[in-house]
């Protein structure tokens, strides 16, 4: 492994084929994520995809069949590849690609890898089927798989030197995780429901009737469910508005990145307010002209300008 004159650790080209292989995974499976990560440059983006990669591979433990011993024994497996990257343990010429590239990108970057670890205590409570009473239950959950994620992004990321309130960073970061996986939640109400799953708090679910819950195509009868969409895509918005701070900390092209994933998340969003009983029908998305769309206008910094403003007002 090589050095550039300023430091920074240059990939060989067995790295190089690990991150061709993370970029492969990233660009077949992230979908919306796959918007923001184009944006980076190239380093970012090598370095983004390898953390999907990783992560999209303990995402999938807990989604697939294997029984639930199979799947706590895979998630530990998981842990133990995540300690030997920490422990500088993974050479180039490694069998596992997205542990070559990962381990590469932690060297590069500040990447706080414990962000991983609590992704796989988070798909852990997946397995043991956990349910969630208050919002606080459900915040703890959604921090470890998706503000993890947020955290994690940060460190690839970084901040711009003198930015206001930089050491806040990390908290937005993470509330932006909240906002975007509680929007996953709404979106896929009926496709958990089918699994088995329910992530919406069972306070909630009790004060608009729903508690029996989303295996069919209409509300329970008798339930509020447009009130329960609605009340829930309010606290999304709110946390979208308070994770947004984190744009004017970025350089252009990070704060372009989470623009556009956070833009077509908020448009997903929007369209799940007009018509809350869609997501019982199918999943609810954007065509890709317009997540496009999106990406272009995080490119042009209109929202991190926005968001500045609005701070600057004290409206955000």
């Amino acid at each position: 492994m090589s050095r550039d004159v300023t430091g920074t650790t240059q990939a060989s080209p067995p790295v190089l084929a690990a991150y061709s292989y993370c970029e492969a995974v990233t660009g077949q499976q992230a979908g919306n994520f796959s918007y923001g990560i184009r944006l980076l440059p190239t380093a970012k983006r090598r370095a983004m995809s390898a953390l999907y990669a990783f992560s999209r591979r303990i995402d999938d433990i807990g989604d697939g069949p294997l029984d639930p011993e199979s799947k706590r024994l895979r998630l530990e497996d998981a842990r133990t590849t995540l300690d030997r990257i920490r422990a500088g343990d993974i050479d180039e010429d490694d069998t596992d690609p997205v542990a070559v590239a990962l381990a590469h990108a932690a060297r590069r970057f500040p990447i706080p890898l414990g962000g991983l670890d609590e992704l796989i205590d988070g798909v852990q409570m997946d397995v043991r089927g956990e349910t969630y009473e208050t919002w606080d239950d459900l915040a703890h959950y959604c921090r470890c798989v998706a503000g993890a994620i947020g955290r994690l992004s940060l460190g690839i990321f970084g901040t711009v030197p003198g930015a206001r309130d930089a050491a806040r960073a990390p908290e937005y970061a993470d509330t932006l995780g909240l906002a975007l996986q509680l929007t996953n939640i709404l979106r896929d109400v009926r496709e958990d429901a089918a699994n088995g799953r329910t992530y919406l708090p069972s306070d909630d679910l009790a004060k608009f009737g729903c508690s029996a819950g989303f295996r069919s195509a209409l509300p329970p009868a008798g339930a509020d469910f447009t009130g329960l969409v609605h009340f829930e895509v309010r606290r999304a918005r709110a946390l979208f508005a308070e994770g947004m701070k984190l744009l004017p900390m970025l350089d252009r092209r990070s704060g372009a990145c989470v623009a556009a994933m956070s833009g077509i998340y908020r448009r997903l969003l929007d369209r799940i307010a007009e018509e809350p009983t869609a997501v019982l029908r199918g999943r609810v998305s954007l065509p890709g002209h317009e997540k496009a769309l999106v990406a272009v206008r995080g490119l042009s910094g209109y929202d991190a300008r926005s968001v500045h403003r609005q701070t600057a007002r004290g409206r955000v």
